[in-house]
């Protein structure tokens, strides 16, 4: 493969609004030619579908984030369910849980992630899976739903060698992304245990930007940084990581070459 994927970019969002074609076309100038869009909620379909329109690198998602389940989560559910008929979308996602910025509505997220996965399995597409302070019951979770019929990536994975080790016996892949270059990220030790088979590319932009860029916007024309620290890491050729992980990335979301 010659080219880069981000599997997971905020594009749509107003941090781009100002610049954002100017970031795509850095984006393209980096190698990177196709950015997958994990939706939010209800909020953010019409601004990634727009991006999605008007650049056909750019292909969206649907889901529903963990992040905003509350109490009329059904009716967000409700929205995501009708789209997921109307068209086709690369993954249901983003979805999945959070214990990190609030621990009310847990057993309306581990709600909201069954039904979404049940939706995955009926449309027969990945899933795109956050879990900020909450991999292990994640992991769970998915073991327990694991029918042979479900794939998808652990999103912005910062787990032990252990959590690999499960989740590559699921089935499914992690998306590395900047947190791989941070001092004290703690993946220097777990990415050599991990199968470059198991590993995606993400930005997660406009968030969690790499070194030397950390605390600024994130974007797609990073993944090459991000990559070099990965590759140096695992003790590989960027050629290789960069061709690995964009053959992993088509074959999880069923793209034709």
């Amino acid at each position: 493969m010659s080219h880069w994927i981000d599997t997971h970019a905020h594009i749509y969002l107003k941090e781009f609004d100002q610049d954002r074609q100017e970031a795509l076309r850095r984006g393209a100038e980096y190698n990177v030619q196709q950015i997958f869009m994990p939706n939010v909620d209800h909020t953010t379909i019409d601004s990634m579908l727009e991006v999605e329109s008007r650049w056909p690198s750019c292909v969206a998602m649907m889901g529903l984030h963990p992040c905003s389940v509350k109490k009329d989560f059904e009716r967000e559910l409700y929205i995501v369910e009708e789209w997921l008929l109307k068209r086709k979308f690369a993954a249901v996602g983003e979805i999945g849980t959070d214990l990190y910025w609030d621990k009310t509505y847990w057993d309306h997220q581990c709600e909201a992630f069954t039904i979404q996965v049940s939706w995955a399995k009926k449309f027969d597409l990945p899933v795109v899976i956050h879990c900020r302070e909450s991999l292990h019951e994640t992991i769970g979770l998915v073991e327990k739903l694991q029918d042979g019929q479900l794939t998808g990536i652990f999103h912005c994975f910062t787990g032990t060698v252990a959590d690999a080790e499960r989740i590559v016996k699921l089935g499914f892949s992690v998306g590395i992304g900047g947190v791989s270059t941070f001092k004290k990220g703690g993946l220097d030790s777990v990415l050599p245990e991990i199968p470059v088979d198991n590993i995606v590319m993400e930005t997660d932009s406009p968030y969690l930007a790499p070194v030397p860029h950390r605390g600024k916007r994130n974007e797609p024309s990073y993944i090459p940084l991000i990559g070099q620290k990965v590759a140096d890491i695992k003790e590989i050729s960027l050629d290789e990581l960069q061709d690995q992980t964009t053959k992993n990335a088509l074959k999880l979301f069923k793209v034709q070459t």
